[in-house]
């Protein structure tokens, strides 16, 4: 069971690594031929980029994300051998799940409930700035108060998740030694791969400006249609409409990514047995 969640965990991270601007695989890199994760499947058809994933394999490339000090911390969380604690009278499985389902549908009420119809108002004056061309609607309005919002949801993805992630951890380790063992070894991991992580998610918000730019541009005219987009045209306020639409998605596949390592504890919560 430790196996599984460490390849878990490690896949879910290296796969983001297609964000990663610098990149730091040496070999030549391959095209994805969208085979990747569902979230850079969707941020490339959105953008229409190109997005590369190295020869290595998973452990060659988780290798050479932690240093000495990360290593020296999954050693010691591998060789140890913690006690387990017990987590009160709710069978842990059971509580895990409430406590996920919870947390989970909360972050989708957050990147559902938060946006507001434009007004009749709002509506008349990008009608009235598409039909003077791109510089006019983007004074009537830019990708900053989206960024602004999507970097908001990500920090309260990021605050509940870990919140969440630690309560099971507490949960696993109070089924028996060995699960105890699994949950110091995902708190390790955690630790050593966060920095990284929170530096190719805030990737995601830059990336979508492209396709927020390139929907305003077109507005008033026909879009030729694209596998990410969920309208083959939009007009002058129809593309604001295409835009929120995707960006909404773009947040539930980034919110099913930051999932899988907590879903992985609670698969290891219902097996119950390391």
């Amino acid at each position: 069971m430790a196996d599984r969640l460490r390849r878990k965990n490690a896949h879910h991270r290296v796969n983001s690594q297609v964000f990663d601007p610098h990149g730091m695989v040496q070999e030549p890199p391959r095209r994805t031929g969208f085979s990747g994760p569902p979230l850079v499947r969707l941020l490339a058809r959105l953008t229409d980029t190109t997005f590369y994933e190295p020869r290595q394999d998973v452990p060659n490339r988780l290798s050479q994300w932690l240093g000495w000090a990360d290593a020296i911390a999954l050693s010691s969380a591998l060789k140890g051998n913690p006690s387990s604690v017990p987590s009160g009278l709710q069978p842990p499985a059971e509580a895990g799940k409430i406590e996920y389902d919870r947390v989970r549908a909360a972050l989708e009420l957050a990147i559902t409930g938060n946006e507001r119809p434009a007004t009749a108002q709002q509506e008349a004056r990008l009608r009235a700035a598409a039909r003077r061309g791109p510089t006019a609607s983007a004074a009537v309005v830019d990708y900053a108060s989206y960024r602004r919002r999507y970097v908001l949801l990500q920090q309260s993805m990021e605050s509940s998740i870990a919140t969440l992630r630690g309560r099971l951890r507490t949960l696993l380790a109070s089924i028996s030694p060995q699960a105890a063992r699994l949950a110091v070894v995902d708190a390790a991991m955690e630790q050593a791969l966060s920095e990284r992580e929170l530096v190719l998610f805030a990737d995601i918000p830059k990336s979508l400006e492209a396709h927020f730019e390139r929907l305003r541009e077109g507005a008033g005219q026909t879009i030729p249609a694209t596998a990410g987009s969920s309208s083959p045209s939009a007009g002058p306020t129809e593309w604001l409409v295409v835009f929120k639409q995707d960006m909404q998605r773009v947040l539930f596949a980034e919110l099913d990514t930051r999932l899988q390592p907590v879903e992985a504890l609670l698969a290891a919560l219902h097996e119950g047995k390391t």
